[in-house]
């Protein structure tokens, strides 16, 4: 098909039209003031929701050149949501402001793009750096349950997602599942999660939630490689005959066989998902014995010669619930069996052995650890109830967010909320800046600049003057700032308003990681979408612009 093509100021002008349409819907829902949106499904009752990365993930433009702008924003909030799972309207905000700043930039002030980029990626990792150093840690119960508070919008949330972290542990497992009543409720069951997720995307029936969840499954664990679907055939026939779900856990797949799976997944003939085991060596072994005990499975391992061709469903496990997603594997099983306790206390007596020794290995220590927390501390859910579809689906999204925004803050600490460890930042880091070059001198201040607008936004959404808010904001002193839902200038710290730091490093990574990008574009290219027939080139770019 012809392509279509703009250049410079136009081309920019096109891409910045769709940044502003998309941005603009995302960050009305900022702060404790701000609003949701109202998402049509082609299924079903609307979404009506205040989550950043959904709401740009369904809007999309008949003009190619205002949805390539768009899809740019896109990527910013998947890739914070990707990282830290929560912050993904902040990213946007800081987006839509570093990219209309370094446009102006090339548009009328005549820097030069790449010199941008330097400024604007070395700003960022100035700005990053500043917010590890003014995080602290995440100490109390009390300051977990204002994180997920502050980043729900809701006390009640906050309440029961500091419960599931209390009962679990923080470095416990929580995931969120629909209630079959109207209440909210929190249960811990048995079971353990591993870092890694399917071998395929493409496994992904529901491409909104990024993730597959197999009820009442059958779990084949292994050390070997799968070359090829006949080698498990007796499994794969046993879980399309009597049309089990199966997990296929294994150190790895062919490629072809993947795309067989992959295949009969996708036709509802055969629902099986394979997952490459954690780790490595001996640990992996060691880990996928763990799993083998609690599924209650028999480990088909190398190490005992074993063949996959002699594995049927005897040698299969069981588990109530699988939750794969593209990084990690959540197993959820029944009560502990005395295997399973035998397992633990196996692994806590050599723990005990290793810290006799006088030069023990603290690798190895490690790996007992955390294979023991992985036994131990349970899987804590959390079942959304509500009384419509439409308000489920808002309120199991709120609290997804909150649990990220929880776990975020337990990984990298926190810092004061609101937009102020920003504000404080583009006081301070301009000094950092030793370049003397013009245009990396502006780029570096298109991002502290763009540092201001969350608080300005939320001002905004709360109805209140955001340049009266901003200027008052710079006067105060350390950790002190706007309470946008009293309308009052308090200590952020002590009042509870605080942001994971791991959230808001990602969003300016993020945000300046991709304009420092558009920055740089001269032109633009699309599918040909014009049937008009200009005159002459400048009754066309009237009409593109």
């Amino acid at each position: 098909m012809a392509k279509q093509i703009i250049y410079g100021e136009i081309a920019r002008k096109k891409i910045l039209k769709g940044i502003d349409l998309l941005a603009n819907t995302v960050k009305i829902t900022l702060g404790p003031k701000g609003q949701n949106v109202l998402l049509e499904q082609k299924y079903g009752s609307p979404l009506i929701i205040n989550d950043g990365v959904t709401i740009t993930k369904e809007i999309s433009f008949k003009d190619a050149y205002h949805n390539a702008g768009a899809k740019a924003i896109c990527e910013i909030a998947t890739r914070t949501n990707d990282a830290s799972g929560d912050g993904t309207t902040t990213a946007v905000l800081l987006g839509q402001s570093m990219i209309r700043k370094g446009f102006e930039a090339l548009d009328t002030g005549g820097f030069k793009g790449v010199l941008l980029k330097q400024g604007i990626l070395e700003a960022s990792r100035v700005v990053a750096q500043q917010l590890l150093a003014k995080s602290r840690s995440v100490n109390t119960q009390e300051e977990i349950e204002n994180v997920a508070t502050i980043s729900s919008g809701s006390a009640e949330t906050g309440k029961i997602v500091a419960a599931a972290i209390e009962k679990v542990g923080k470095t416990g497992v929580v995931n969120v599942d629909e209630s079959k009543s109207f209440e909210t409720v929190l249960d811990v069951v048995e079971g353990m999660q591993f870092d890694k997720g399917y071998v395929s995307p493409y496994f992904v029936v529901n491409k909104k939630d990024s993730l597959i969840e197999l009820e009442q499954a059958a779990i084949l664990i292994t050390d070997h490689k799968i070359n090829s679907i006949f080698e498990i055939n007796r499994i794969l026939e046993y879980s399309l005959s009597n049309r089990v779900p199966l997990l296929i856990i294994a150190e790895s797949f062919d490629n072809e066989m993947v795309s067989i799976l992959v295949a009969n997944k996708k036709g509802n003939y055969l629902n099986a998902v394979a997952v490459e085991a954690p780790s490595f060596g001996d640990h992996q072994k060691d880990l996928l014995q763990d799993m083998a005990i609690l599924t209650q499975a028999t480990f088909i391992s190398k190490d005992l010669n074993m063949k996959l061709k002699d594995v049927d469903e005897k040698f299969l496990g069981k588990v109530n619930k699988v939750i794969i997603k593209k990084g990690s594997t959540t197993l959820v099983v029944d009560n502990k069996t005395s295997a399973l306790e035998s397992r633990i206390q196996e692994i806590k007596s050599q723990i005990t052995n290793i810290k006799s020794m006088k030069d023990f290995n603290q690798h190895d220590l490690n790996n007992l650890t955390n294979r023991l927390a992985k036994l131990t501390g349970g899987i804590g859910i959390i079942h959304v109830g509500a009384t419509t579809e439409t308000e489920l689906k808002e309120k199991k999204l709120r609290i997804e967010d909150a649990l990220n925004a929880t776990k975020a803050a337990i990984e990298q600490g926190i810092v004061p909320g609101g937009g102020k460890a920003l504000v404080e930042i583009y006081k301070t880091a301009l000094s950092q800046l030793n370049s003397t070059n013009e245009s990396v001198r502006k780029g570096y201040s298109i991002v502290l600049e763009s540092l201001l607008e969350p608080t300005k936004q939320i001002a905004t959404n709360a109805g209140f003057d955001a340049s009266m808010i901003i200027q008052k904001q710079l006067e105060q002193k350390e950790n002190f700032g706007f309470n946008a839902e009293t309308g009052q200038f308090v200590d952020l710290v002590k009042d509870g308003i605080m942001d994971p730091t791991a959230v808001t490093r990602q969003a300016v990574l993020n945000a300046a990681s991709i304009a420092s990008v558009m920055v740089t574009t001269g032109a633009a290219v699309v599918e040909e979408v014009l049937e008009k027939n200009y005159q002459n080139i400048d009754s066309m770019n009237n009409d593109l612009l």
